[in-house]
């Protein structure tokens, strides 16, 4: 099957590193991703959560886009609650100008945190969306109500809306907006997203169809049991996060020494979000992915790993790329 095969990637915090390394990986891992054929590499926007150092997409795609030579590179997503309209218009234009048909901006609803944070984020009515949106559209074409968005002007990124339930279904829908379903999310509400997306949608100038990625969490070991392990450390951190006392993603040792003492309500939290994800050898997640895409439909498969090492990122890439047969680009 061809299928165009993405890549998002939240920067994230391991045990005893820096965030300076994070972003160092991510780097990396961008450039590898460029160089084995994906489509798109995404960084998503979070505040506040010590194991992921994604808090400013548009500096760090500015970043990656200068890092990298062929890849389209965006957000996912900015969460326009959290900005002004103008403010997103005006950076995102200026990306897709310096790096012309390459920046894509995705966009959502949620603030991408605690309450707590998102009150010192200054951010706004997520139910106000689709004004915002009407917002940025003027600014980055013809101007809202006598301003515009200058470098984004003749220089518009490629606009697609993010969803996680069937709220954002129906917003992308009736306003023509390409849709991405966080799958990693909630997985059980995937397919009727989709299908309400696809349902309500009207052609706009963004798209003519309904238009679909679906993002799916994914970590790939040398075998199952190896991938077992390597996901343990993600839904440990999921299990703090949930308690509230958020901190850097432990290591495996570090993970499995910490499971074996929770109790059965926590260990259950912990294996929830390790099976939210497709986790496997390279033949287990090649499968997966394959009847995941058959099963929605989608027009494009994007993959994001919560583990901490980018190395170990960047070999799951070389997987997924070799089972789907990526087209390896030189590096110049």
């Amino acid at each position: 099957m061809s299928v165009p095969i993405s890549v998002l990637d939240l920067a994230p915090v391991g045990a005893g590193r820096t965030a300076a390394e994070a972003l160092a990986g991510t780097t990396e891992l961008a450039r590898r991703a460029d160089a084995l054929g994906y489509r798109r590499f995404w960084v998503a926007e979070h505040h506040n959560i010590p194991s992921v150092a994604s808090t400013a997409p548009e500096t760090l795609i500015a970043h990656l886009a200068a890092s990298t030579q062929r890849i389209r590179v965006g957000s996912g997503g900015v969460m326009l609650p959290n900005h002004a309209p103008l403010a997103v218009a005006e950076r995102f234009g200026m990306l897709e100008a310096l790096h012309p048909d390459r920046i894509d901006l995705g966009l959502g609803r949620a603030p991408g945190t605690d309450q707590r944070t998102a009150m010192v984020l200054r951010s706004g009515d997520p139910n106000r969306f689709a004004e915002q949106f009407a917002e940025l559209r003027g600014y980055l074409g013809s101007g809202h109500h006598g301003i515009r968005a200058v470098a984004g002007e003749h220089s518009q990124p490629q606009l697609w809306m993010l969803g996680s339930t069937d709220g954002g279904a129906r917003i992308a829908g009736p306003l023509g907006i390409p849709f991405v379903f966080a799958h990693h999310f909630h997985p059980h509400f995937t397919e009727p997203a989709l299908a309400l997306y696809r349902e309500l949608f009207q052609p706009s100038e963004l798209a003519d169809t309904p238009r679909t990625i679906v993002a799916a969490g994914v970590v790939v070991g040398e075998d199952d049991e190896h991938a077992a392990r390597l996901a343990l450390p993600g839904g440990v951190s999921m299990l703090w996060l949930r308690q509230g006392r958020p901190a850097p993603m432990p290591t495996i040792e570090q993970a499995e020494a910490i499971v074996a003492g929770l109790s059965g309500t926590e260990l259950a939290v912990v294996q929830d979000a390790v099976n939210r994800a497709i986790v496997g050898g390279p033949e287990t997640v090649h499968g997966q992915l394959l009847e995941l895409v058959e099963r929605t439909g989608t027009d494009e498969l994007m993959i994001t790993s919560h583990v901490a090492d980018p190395a170990v990122r960047a070999r799951g890439l070389e997987h997924v790329a070799r089972a789907f047969e990526l087209q390896e680009q030189p590096v110049g």
